[in-house]
């Protein structure tokens, strides 16, 4: 009897928990962590803000900035970005690391990077030419994908 109870408590919680996953709110820039609001003054001071928000997932809370003219940043829960995305420009000089740039020049001249994607294991790039380059956190070339 005792298993029965525990099970139903255990699938009582997890619903109650699965119902307040993928919260989304908006939010103003001022709310967002210290380091993100840093970073869209430094990189997209003259960007307007179309919509900020709060992205609250099962055990993780999140943040994404969109601007008006169809860029975006997300972050993390302490406002280190995570994925820079820039429709019809290059991400900005000084966020992709020096590195990557570097191997883009001398394997790709006059490419632009549109798109940079970084999590825990990989650092991926989408560049103005149709190619999507992968580097591990030690910037070395791992994938390369032409679409």
């Amino acid at each position: 009897m005792k298993k029965y109870i525990i099970l139903a408590i255990a699938a009582l919680s997890l619903g109650i928990t699965a119902a307040h996953a993928d919260n989304d709110r908006a939010i103003k820039t001022e709310q967002l962590p210290k380091a993100a609001q840093e970073f869209l003054q430094k990189y997209f001071p003259k960007q307007k803000v179309a919509l900020a928000k709060e992205e609250s997932d099962f055990l993780d809370k999140s943040y994404e900035v969109m601007f008006v003219d169809g860029n975006k940043v997300e972050f993390t829960r302490n406002g280190e970005w995570k994925e820079v995305s820039c429709r019809f420009s290059a991400v900005p000089e000084g966020i992709v690391p020096a590195q990557i740039v570097k191997y883009i020049g001398e394997n790709y001249p006059g490419a632009k990077v549109l798109d940079i994607d970084r999590d825990k294991r990989d650092i991926e790039l989408k560049l103005d030419n149709r190619v999507e380059l992968t580097f591990d956190l030690k910037y070395n070339i791992i994938d390369i994908d032409m679409d």
